[in-house]
């Protein structure tokens, strides 16, 4: 069954892919490999999985700006996450996705869900973004 949720789009657009979930946040810079979209930070819970082409489930960003050089740099390689949703604002990532937009033509849909729409996501669940912010999860 699926559920639909309504968050607030940071960057908009369309995806459609599993969800890889983790509940603590994450530095772009020093945690994600932009030429392969492993997570590389060996501290993380996330670590050496990858979120290229999926949909890429935090709470939020966590430390420096430079994650949004990570990010644009990982959109240009064509191994960004297909989506990102959090459950707060992350100004650094929406600022790499922008940039990719303004540079390549391409970028992630990023949106900020409810701590409830948020929670009810589960890692492998099939998530599907909407450029309005509707979030349809199904359950793996």
């Amino acid at each position: 069954m699926a559920r639909v949720w309504t968050g607030r789009v940071l960057v908009a657009g369309s995806a459609d892919a599993p969800a890889v979930v983790s509940r603590e946040p994450i530095s772009l810079w020093g945690g994600l490999d932009p030429r392969t979209g492993e997570i590389i930070d060996r501290r993380h819970e996330l670590s050496g999985r990858m979120v290229a082409g999926r949909i890429l489930v935090v709470p939020g960003g966590r430390g420096s700006s430079t994650g949004s050089a990570i990010l644009l740099e990982s959109i240009r390689s064509a191994v960004a996450p297909a989506g990102i949703v959090t459950r707060r604002t992350d100004a650094i990532a929406a600022l790499g996705s922008i940039v990719a937009d303004v540079l390549y033509g391409r970028s992630v849909p990023i949106v900020v869900l409810s701590a409830e729409g948020f929670d009810s996501i589960r890692d492998g669940d099939r998530v599907a973004i909407a450029p309005d912010g509707t979030v349809t999860v199904t359950s793996a």
